[in-house]
């Protein structure tokens, strides 16, 4: 509920055994791409995360019929769709309600969709996404605070992404499948989940290859069948745990993960001073109390996501000397460095870059979660400050983790779930 409230008392190492959820970033898109067949889709490895219940919602809105047969499963069916144009709440609620537009178009050849919202992290622009539509041949009007795309027929086209955005790609995708002949999407986004939706379409009979790199090859096809789809781990997920572990000088095993879609942080970590042992679906995390200070950028995959650097802000304020954290991707993106000074933390913003000092010890305090990825950061250090910490509107983090709090428990963890 948006008044709940974590309460941690800090201290505890963390041990233990904990499990990765399905992965945020990759089930939505998925989601997205049931709308481009008449058949049913189903998901399975699903997180059972409020970003979730947000896209059933869109779904259902459209005429799209979703349920949960298990906890961490979806069955979609949008044989028939009702509405052309989501309610601009909910797409205003989740940035990536926005992908709905793309299957639109893709399937239907018409969509009307609100400018996105979500978290407020900086400058978004959405022209990748229009111009994409555009070249395969849709007439794109954007109209006070809504975009319509529609054409009588797609065709194929080689489609230049002035950057390279994650749902953009997404979205350029999901209109381009159903398309006549070939596309091409040069400087694509490579992120793992632009291949897990690669390999959902491609479940459903599209021609999709290179999907992980920047170059997507994508013959058109004529329809779109059903579709059995797993979702890949969440990385940014098993990232928290891996700097949740190291934070507290803990010892931690992370299963069900994927490592090797982690390799930017797992470096970085090392190089801090954190011991992490990988295996083909887990990573062993040993913390210690001798950290160093680094210099750590927030880049495109496979560089450290933008989603984590927060999160090892909170673990640098235990590190010895300054490090510098560079944010490349958002320019908003250091909102939460207020928030960690209140805890106690040598932590300053200038422009894109944070600069912290340490070690320092962290005392417990009342902050604000101001997005999913900050709110993390403040848990983490909450973990680790004296006495008690307050973390309010929690609701951002339930819309990225599933079961969080109880996660950490079973790690040892003193944290629990307030009602205000």
């Amino acid at each position: 509920m948006s008044g709940d409230k974590f309460v941690i008392e800090g201290g505890q190492h963390l041990k233990g055994t904990v499990h990765i959820s399905g992965a945020k970033n990759a089930v939505l898109p998925c989601m997205a791409a049931s709308l481009l067949t008449a058949e049913e889709c189903y998901l399975e490895n699903v997180p059972n995360i409020g970003d979730v219940e947000y896209m059933a919602l869109v779904l259902q809105s459209l005429g799209a019929h979703v349920e949960r047969p298990t906890p961490s499963s979806l069955l979609i069916n949008a044989s028939t769709i009702t509405s052309y144009s989501p309610p601009s709440e909910l797409v205003l609620s989740q940035r990536a309600s926005f992908l709905v537009l793309g299957a639109l178009l893709g399937r239907a050849g018409r969509g009307t969709c609100s400018f996105p919202g979500g978290d407020v992290i900086g400058q978004r622009p959405i022209d990748v996404h229009l111009a994409g539509f555009a070249a395969l041949g849709a007439n794109v009007h954007p109209e006070d605070e809504k975009v319509t795309a529609e054409a009588e027929s797609l065709h194929g086209a080689r489609i230049f992404m002035d950057y390279p955005s994650v749902l953009g790609t997404e979205n350029v995708m999901l209109a381009a499948v159903m398309a006549q002949g070939r596309s091409v999407i040069v400087n694509a986004a490579a992120e793992p989940e632009i291949a897990g939706l690669a390999d959902m379409l491609n479940g459903m009979g599209a021609h999709i290859t290179g999907a992980g790199t920047h170059t997507i090859n994508i013959e058109g096809v004529s329809e779109l069948h059903s579709a059995r789809h797993t979702i890949i781990p969440d990385r940014i997920e098993a990232g928290t745990f891996v700097v949740a572990a190291a934070i507290t000088g803990g010892d931690v095993e992370i299963v069900d993960a994927e490592p090797s879609h982690m390799d930017a942080l797992i470096c970085k970590l090392r190089e801090v001073g954190v011991s992490i042992e990988v295996g083909e679906s887990s990573l062993h995390v040993l913390g210690t109390d001798d950290l160093h200070a680094v210099s750590v950028q927030a880049v495109p995959y496979p560089g450290l996501p933008t989603d984590l650097q927060a999160p090892v802000a909170s673990l640098l304020t235990q590190a010895q000397g300054v490090s510098y954290i560079h944010e490349r991707v958002f320019d908003n993106r250091l909102l939460y460095v207020s928030e960690l000074r209140k805890l106690g933390a040598e932590v300053v913003s200038t422009g894109t870059t944070a600069i912290v000092a340490g070690p320092r010890t962290l005392s417990g305090n009342n902050v604000r979660a101001l997005d999913v990825r900050a709110g993390a950061a403040l848990v983490l250090a909450g973990l680790i400050a004296r006495g008690r910490t307050e973390v309010s509107d929690i609701y951002h983090m339930d819309r990225g983790y599933e079961n969080l709090e109880n996660k950490l428990q079973s790690l040892g963890a003193i944290i629990e779930r307030v009602s205000t």
